[in-house]
């Protein structure tokens, strides 16, 4: 599963999902870029520094967590018959689909309790990234990056069961970081002009497109899925 066409899709889940990052994210980017220290010239280029080195720090972890669901997947795949798995794999991460686009369109919130069970892991990881707090410097920012990327988050759980059916680490890395780099549009924009594409997105026909698109993509893989069994 490592045609370029696979990659170039989960992109598009990370732009279309950029719909859920506004409410999920945008308080936290709004905190930290407030609390930036005041320097000379355009507000957006003296941000820029900062807002990149977060987003990096948050698609690393990302890669980290997409190779290891890859390398889960394909580990599972030897334990049976490779082709059956692979394309059971493939249903699993296209149902996913199916629900993430559902919780975008606001129709079905089934993935907000992914984002409660997830909160275990958060609740340890958290407190590392509040020590990095007030943010200074971009190093800071990129390890604050690298302990916001494992944010509870229903889009990323999705994704990363995604990357389980990708068949290795290599190529959930890949997925991750084709659906981190989707992302990022929304997350820069969000520490420059979040007032106003807040308000864009939150739209519930903006929702609904993006929620159909993802639902389809979904649908895709089902049923490219049921053929080959």
């Amino acid at each position: 599963m490592d045609s370029p066409a696979v990659f170039f899709a989960a992109f598009l889940v990370g732009l279309t999902g950029g719909v859920h990052c506004f409410g999920m994210c945008g308080g936290i980017v709004s905190v930290l870029t407030l609390g930036l220290p005041p320097a000379p010239g355009h507000p957006f280029l003296a941000r820029l520094p900062y807002l990149l080195a977060y987003n990096l720090g948050r698609i690393l972890s990302y890669v980290a967590a997409g190779a290891l669901a890859g390398g889960i997947g394909a580990w599972t795949a030897h334990l049976a018959s490779m082709h059956h798995a692979q394309l059971g794999l493939q249903i699993l991460a296209g149902l996913f689909m199916i629900l993430l686009g559902l919780y975008l369109a606001n129709w079905w919130s089934f993935l907000s309790r992914l984002e409660q069970a997830g909160g275990v892991l958060w609740r340890s990881i958290e407190p590392l990234g509040r020590r990095l707090l007030p943010i200074r410097t971009p190093l800071q920012a990129l390890g604050t990056g690298l302990v916001w990327g494992w944010l509870p988050c229903g889009l990323v759980y999705s994704v990363l069961i995604w990357a389980v059916g990708t068949g290795g680490a290599w190529e959930g890395g890949l997925l991750l970081l084709s659906f981190g780099l989707g992302t990022l549009p929304a997350l820069l924009a969000m520490g420059t002009v979040a007032a106003t594409l807040a308000d864009f997105v939150r739209r519930s026909a903006v929702r609904a497109v993006a929620g159909v698109l993802v639902i389809l993509f979904g649908v895709y893989e089902v049923n490219l899925a049921l053929k080959l069994l």
